[in-house]
């Protein structure tokens, strides 16, 4: 079972400001600790979203480019975590011992969504198609 372990942006995260050195250690630590335990598949910090784009797909097929910065810094993020594991009860543990994104004292939040996985979808060539790409599901 895969895990998205999401760091919500906050308005510092959004402004550029980059993380002290006491948190750049304890998220090296913890994600050490996953890398030793084997659950580790991935992990990085997003740059602001002044620095991105969306496209919105219209109704009609149009697709329209929108740059950032976006406002609701709520709903952003701002870096995540990717692990593999047995249970869904396993990825709790983790993510509670999940380091505090912005800092000790500093108001955060982490959101965590499994992903699916191609056996969740109904059998096809189309799923067929994605067991033939050299990417993990």
């Amino acid at each position: 079972m895969r895990f998205m372990i999401i760091v919500k942006a906050s308005p510092k995260s959004e402004a550029g400001v980059m993380p002290e050195e006491a948190l750049i250690a304890s998220m090296a630590d913890f994600h050490e600790q996953l890398a030793k335990a084997g659950v580790l598949l991935d992990a990085s910090g997003l740059q602001p979203t002044a620095k991105g784009w969306r496209i919105r797909h219209g109704a009609d097929g149009q697709r329209t480019v929108v740059d950032g910065p976006f406002t609701e810094s709520k709903e952003l993020v701002a870096g995540y975590t990717l692990i593999q594991v047995r249970s869904r009860e396993e990825a709790l543990a983790w993510t509670q011992r999940f380091p505090a994104p912005m800092g000790e004292g500093e108001a955060a939040e982490v959101e965590v969504r499994q992903l699916y996985e191609l056996d969740d979808f109904k059998p096809g060539d189309a799923v067929d198609r994605f067991r033939e790409l050299s990417i993990k599901h």
